[in-house]
């Protein structure tokens, strides 16, 4: 279906890929993973021919057609929404153009009249007549309203042209199908419907996404790329995951026998391949997995920061009281009638449709913003550690190093020394002379670990985070994950990573403008509750 050839990229002196080869096949899902850094998109850029590889070939077979998620939002703004859709099928659109301007022209003669017959015949058998009103149920289908689909793109917020975008990839049965990051910006319904469709589609997907939770869904293989090398293994991310620290912690056992390494890695498949064949995503395709072979697995070579949260104190049964909070920012209520207690080791997801009612919730509390009315207290024997979904005001004007960025964040004298500082930077990855960069130069990513280390030396026994995965790569989303499962006290979190949010709350409050919703419960059990979903649809009309 799309073959990748002896592909190499290379930057000067730095090998992006070397000697990549690989089939994509149709009626499989490939997810694409790697570090931050490590070339997803730019792989993805050859594969749609937008980059151009230093050698090696990308070849699609005869006949298909190729369709990518676009990332400019601004592309389309002078169409409508509906156009924009059709225009996900070029072929298609560029024959109805054909045939609009041939019947539009006043002179028109019989070679016209044959010229548009024969362009009917092509673009009756593409589905031309029933093409938009597919593209409309398309649209629908990602949650776009009705009056919505002869707007201006450019009308539109920009959640909204994600969506628009997103059906104008799906648009049209594509024989591949490339997304880059596609769960970015969408609701929660929306992503769950994408899961559910990319889980059944029959053709060829290629993604790229941190959502670790989407890419178990919809993923039947995993394409690793390492040392310049595209590595692809069979099963989704979390069996990768897995079997990749098995096989490292394999590799560290020495005196273990080849023939128990071995049975160990096939009751793992076992299991795993279990555990699939009941999900609700599952297809026959993903029972690929009993096939698998134990050569398959190999150690990866991921780093992983050590992110621990630890407490300096345990902290007391009072923990936070908020009563009839309310806030309204140019002109839209955000939330009113906020009211709940939180209790000794809750971990808590705060939700809300408006993503700016979240964060202004994290600043009141915090005490970084005052409420329009009501109140809140923290329990006498709580401290807490915010981290905001903006960052930015902590790099600003700081042309420090990481050692003396970090120091300012303790008042523990042995801490202080650069010895303990280093050290500590290096289990965030900020080895050797990276300790000493300038934090005015960091990447998303980068920033976001010294935030977590921030954090770490304070030893909140309260943690306030606001959608702390953003930047992070699937290493430290993960090892952030594990840190805040195991973590003692309290947590209050939002996120937009559906793993994250199942496998460490245990209580949903949603903020909305007409009052809270709080329960305790997962946050899958959450979703899948009927009632829930009618309740919030009412609080938010």
């Amino acid at each position: 279906m799309l073959t990748v050839s002896n592909l190499s990229l290379q930057f000067g002196k730095r090998v992006l890929f070397d000697e990549v080869n690989i089939m994509f096949t149709k009626g499989n899902c490939y997810g694409i993973i790697g570090a931050n850094g490590a070339g997803k998109s730019t792989f993805l850029k050859i594969l749609t021919g937008k980059q151009d590889p230093t050698t090696g070939s990308v070849s699609l077979e005869p006949g298909k057609r190729m369709s990518v998620l676009e990332q400019d939002h601004y592309a389309y703004d002078n169409f409508t929404v509906l156009e924009t859709v059709l225009r996900g099928n070029k072929k298609l659109f560029e024959i109805k153009e054909q045939m609009d301007a041939l019947y539009a022209k006043e002179d028109f003669s019989d070679e016209d009249g044959i010229k548009a017959g024969e362009l009917g015949v092509v673009y009756d058998e593409m589905g031309g007549w029933n093409s938009e009103s597919d593209a409309g149920t398309m649209l629908s289908n990602v949650g776009i309203k009705d009056e919505m689909h002869y707007q201006m793109m450019g009308e539109l917020e920009n959640k909204d042209k994600v969506k628009v975008l997103l059906a104008q990839a799906l648009f049209g049965n594509p024989d591949v199908l490339i997304l880059d990051e596609p769960t970015n910006d969408l609701d929660i319904e929306t992503i769950a419907w994408l899961e559910d469709f990319l889980a059944e589609y029959e053709n060829t997907v290629i993604v790229v996404s941190h959502d670790r939770h989407f890419l178990d869904a919809v993923c039947t293989h995993i394409g690793d790329l390492d040392y310049a090398k595209l590595n692809l293994y069979t099963g989704n991310y979390s069996f990768w995951y897995q079997a990749s620290q098995l096989a490292t912690r394999q590799r560290a056992q020495a005196n273990k026998k080849a023939e128990e390494k071995k049975k160990e890695l096939q009751d793992f498949i076992a299991r795993f391949s279990s555990n699939v064949a009941k999900a609700k995503q599952a297809t026959a395709r993903k029972k690929m997995l009993d096939k698998l072979n134990v050569e398959d697995i190999k150690p990866s070579s991921r780093r992983y920061p050590a992110i621990i949260f630890e407490t300096e104190r345990e902290a007391g049964d009072q923990i936070l009281e908020v009563k009839n909070l309310e806030k309204t920012k140019d002109g839209e209520l955000l939330f009113k009638g906020i009211d709940f207690k939180l209790k000794k080791g809750d971990k808590v997801a705060i939700l809300s449709r408006n993503s700016l009612a979240i964060s202004e919730f994290f600043e009141i509390i915090s005490g970084n913003a005052a409420p329009d009315q009501g109140e809140y207290s923290w329990g006498v024997t709580t401290t807490q550690s915010y981290m905001p979904v903006d960052n930015s005001s902590f790099f600003q004007d700081k042309d420090m190093n990481l050692v003396d960025w970090l120091r300012q964040f303790t008042k523990n004298d042995e801490e202080r020394h650069e010895e303990y500082m280093r050290g500590f930077l290096g289990k965030m990855l900020f080895s050797g002379d990276e300790a000493l960069k300038s934090c005015t130069v960091l990447s998303g990513g980068e920033k976001m670990r010294c935030m977590f280390s921030r954090m770490m030396l304070q030893r909140a026994n309260v943690l306030l985070m606001d959608e702390p995965t953003n930047h992070l790569d699937l290493e430290s989303i993960t090892t952030l994950n594990n840190s805040l499962v195991n973590f003692k006290g309290t947590v209050l979190l939002s996120s937009h990573d559906h793993e994250l949010l199942q496998t460490v709350c245990n209580r949903i409050i949603e903020l909305t403008p007409g009052g809270v919703i709080d329960r305790d419960m997962s946050y899958d059990e959450y979703l899948e509750d009927k009632k829930m979903k009618e309740l919030r649809d009412q609080m938010y009309r």
